[in-house]
């Protein structure tokens, strides 16, 4: 059986892929939502995709970076499957402290990862404050891209995007 077959598997039996009437986080509405968090709180599908996601890493990444909440667990995963550092992206400035919306390591090249892509909007966020505090972002890697319009969002930055898997091969079978 594939890593996406076996990955499919895995987000139907822990239930983190559900059906009916659902408002994402774009705002847009669907018949159907992936909750990462319920898959990356399993430490055996956790596992699954940080193995997956190494084998996607270009050589010469420096560290992995996250946006808050989802990506966090994804990030720490992928950083003890890999021994690379990661980096967590604040959602919002941040009002105290350094100010920084970077917590980790924050020079070099890095790869960003998140759970789920739908219209690409928190993807370019998280992008946009790597960028802005002048790091060199490789690639971008989700789990489940819903191919809902990210990737074509994402084109200008001229960054490669990658999945795991896609909606249509969750819905497929």
């Amino acid at each position: 059986m594939s890593a996406n077959n076996i990955l499919r598997q895995k987000l139907i039996e822990c239930e983190a892929l559900k059906f009916g009437d659902f408002t994402l986080t774009s705002g847009k509405k669907s018949s159907y939502y992936v909750n990462m968090k319920l898959a990356s709180t399993n430490p055996d599908i956790l596992k699954l995709i940080s193995i997956e996601f190494a084998k996607l890493i270009p050589n010469g990444t420096d560290f992995i970076a996250g946006m808050e909440l989802g990506a966090v667990p994804l990030a720490v995963a992928l950083s003890l499957e890999t021994g690379l550092p990661y980096t967590m992206i604040r959602k919002g400035e941040r009002k105290h402290g350094t100010g920084s919306r970077l917590e980790g390591p924050s020079k070099g090249k890095a790869i960003l990862v998140d759970d789920v892509a739908t219209t690409g909007g928190s993807n370019v966020e998280s992008l946009e404050v790597l960028l802005g505090e002048g790091i060199d972002v490789t690639k971008i890697l989700v789990v489940v891209d819903r191919e809902e319009g990210a990737h074509e969002k994402l084109k200008p930055y001229n960054v490669s995007f990658r999945s795991l898997i896609s909606a249509s091969e969750l819905s497929d079978k």
